[in-house]
């Protein structure tokens, strides 16, 4: 739309593939081949990772993401995050994991790991990779890859192999975002990856057509020291727009709620409907104690796995991610009636029942309205309600009471949605997308190697918890609050004053 409106585009254009990277690779590698050495069709099975290995009956069992696809050895580090002791002898967990990826391979049954696997394994078929360059080059006029620092460092070498077969290919990044290490993602990678271009084809970018110039000055200041040469411009709508960045201090170690009462505030004297102005965190649970949501952690009890399940569905509805609460509404509701074991085996579930289509999804958002609960109703009540619903489709011995049983947490997992309220999003799944106002919540525990790090002091282990803020912060149109501890305060307001950002700071 901007390039028609520049007068660079005569007309539409409309792409023969747009998707994630993930995407294509799977549409364009795997599916018109299959996989070597199997002779069944590619089945993608997203929750692959969360299959579980239990080599017998009452062993601990461990995600198959634990494991290392190539050897099967148990990733120790991971292991002890879950809980398994170090001295525990793990190869009968192994050898299990081992049975089920050889078994899974057989079947199709693979996930985005796996597909980087066989593309991996076609590329190295020199003969094979020519042939598949050559119809791509002929298929596609350009290939543009956006949001290049999501990818990890096997992407990059595809995306060199696209150049290399003939293709034209944009690249398109920006360091700063890169928040994806945790599963390979790339960082100072992509500096090495722009070698690979001429100097005339490295092209900054400095226009923001998206934020108001004191939330330009502050992503700046949210950058590194080193990274900060290139300021972001303000060139849209909001480019004129006098509106400061406000710093919200709060008191105590823990997110209080008032975070959340004083954004209200701030956005309602600006016009902004709070359910356009998303409160984010690294986590749920600090986004959600912002505005006095509240949270239970990871458990196994599926009273308050469907309870919760149920809760964030409706608090879904002002943070635009409907979807994939109504899917973890669904996998809670198989898990209580007994048709899959474990959450990891959703998928298979689907694909094995041809559900692929959505099918399931006018029954479980009927059984999600019924599931609804407000301020009429106590936690009795609706586990009765929850109980009579999910009886119907009960498989196995076991009764409805005996999967569905009283919790005294369950009053926590419950709760009614505000018919005017913020919503409590991580900033992961905030990426890539644009708000009228944001509140950025930091807490006490990384604030101030966050800090140290930004200052070019220090905090080097916390460069990627930097990025999260940046990326957050740089969500906001025209407000952005940053909810940050008392005591940090001053370094933030030094920070932000660096690069000319005006402030309004307020006590909670």
């Amino acid at each position: 739309m901007r390039l028609r409106a520049f007068g660079v585009l005569p007309s539409p254009l409309f792409p023969s593939f747009i998707g994630t990277f993930d995407r294509f690779l799977w549409q364009f590698f795997v599916v018109p081949f299959g996989i070597p050495g199997c002779n069944e069709a590619p089945r993608l099975i997203p929750d692959k990772p969360d299959w579980a290995v239990q080599p017998f009956p009452g062993a601990q069992a461990l995600p198959l993401s634990a494991f290392n696809r190539k050897t099967s050895a148990l990733d120790r580090r991971l292991a002890a995050d879950l809980g398994f002791p170090p001295s525990r002898d793990g190869t009968r967990h192994e050898t299990r994991a081992r049975n089920i990826l050889a078994a899974a391979r057989q079947q199709g049954l693979v996930d985005f790991e796996d597909v980087r696997e066989c593309v991996r394994e076609r590329l190295n078929d020199t003969a094979f990779a020519k042939r598949l360059g050559q119809a791509l080059a002929a298929r596609f006029k350009e290939i543009v890859v956006d949001e290049a620092q999501d990818c990890n460092p096997a992407d990059l070498e595809i995306v060199q192999w696209l150049r290399d077969s003939g293709l034209s290919v944009k690249v398109i990044c920006d360091p700063n975002q890169s928040i994806y290490q945790f599963r390979g993602g790339v960082t100072y990678e992509l500096t090495a990856f722009a070698e690979r271009f001429s100097a005339t084809d490295r092209l900054p970018m400095r226009g923001n057509f998206r934020s108001t110039p004191a939330i330009c000055s502050a992503i700046v200041a949210l950058r590194p020291p080193w990274l900060r040469d290139h300021p972001d411009e303000p060139l849209g709508r909001y480019k004129a727009d006098p509106t400061p960045v406000h710093v919200l201090s709060y008191g105590g170690t823990g997110v209080p709620a008032e975070i959340g009462t004083k954004f209200t505030e701030l956005v309602k004297s600006l016009g902004i409907l709070p359910t356009n102005a998303p409160i984010l965190a690294s986590t749920l649970a600090s986004a959600a104690k912002a505005i006095g949501r509240p949270t239970l952690g990871p458990t196994e009890h599926m009273t308050l796995v469907l309870a919760q399940a149920a809760t964030n569905y409706h608090f879904s509805f002002g943070a635009g991610n409907r979807r994939e609460a109504l899917v973890n509404l669904h996998k809670a509701i198989l898990l209580v009636q007994g048709h899959i074991d474990t959450a990891g085996a959703y998928y298979s579930y689907v694909a094995a029942n041809g559900l692929e289509d959505g099918r399931w999804r006018p029954e479980i958002i009927e059984i999600a309205a019924a599931l609804r609960f407000d301020a009429r109703m106590d936690a009795t009540r609706w586990l009765d309600r929850a109980r009579i619903l999910l009886a119907r489709g009960l498989s196995g011995t076991s009764t409805i009471g005996q999967r569905l049983r009283s919790s005294a947490d369950l009053g926590t997992a419950l709760a009614t949605p505000p018919a005017e309220s913020h919503p409590a999003r991580t900033i992961h799944s905030a990426k890539g997308l644009e708000f009228p106002a944001v509140c950025v919540v930091l807490t006490s525990q990384k604030t101030g190697d966050i800090l140290s790090h930004l200052e070019g002091s220090g905090g080097g282990n916390s460069a990627e918890d930097a990025r999260k803020i940046y990326v957050a912060a740089s969500r906001a149109q025209r407000l952005l609050a940053i909810a940050i501890p008392k005591s940090r305060t001053p370094r933030m307001q030094a920070l932000l004053a660096s690069s000319g950002c005006p402030i309004t700071t307020h006590v909670l």
